[in-house]
């Protein structure tokens, strides 16, 4: 029996149209389609993990270092004062969709949470280019 693709593998495989910031042989990172804050980035494996307890130790220390190295990009790309980290493993905690994913939350000073983000037109490709480009620095 073949389960059906989580919203993130239909992401990773071009099937739902998404802001990709970067990826490599185990990750992808993407805008949040319902950000909090401009710059708002969903990190989740290529590998569909139902959480961070079903996630080869391997992966999710490398998972960890990916979230470090793009936060620090993001930070400077949005101009950001701080960064918030979210993941969410078990209903119970939360979560939603059952794939690990990591979110990276830009937060500046005097911001309000939680927090609804809505993009001007253009905005998050902008933003987002701005992301890759640090990333690739």
């Amino acid at each position: 029996m073949t389960q059906e693709k989580t919203i993130f593998q239909k992401i990773i495989d071009d099937e739902i149209p998404s802001t990709k910031i970067c990826d490599n042989e185990n990750f992808a990172a993407f805008l949040d389609a319902f950000p909090t804050s401009p710059g708002h980035t969903l990190v989740v494996t290529k590998e569909p993990y139902k959480d961070l307890l079903e996630t080869p130790d391997e992966i999710s220390g490398k998972l960890l270092t990916f979230v470090k190295k793009l936060s620090i990009k993001i930070k400077e790309a949005t101009g950001a004062d701080g960064i918030k980290l979210i993941m969410n493993n078990g209903a119970a905690a939360g979560q939603e969709v059952f794939h690990i994913h990591c979110h990276i939350i830009p937060r500046f000073k005097g911001d309000k949470w939680p927090a609804k983000y809505e993009y001007k037109e253009g905005e998050a490709s902008e933003i987002a280019n701005k992301i890759i480009a640090e990333f690739e620095n």
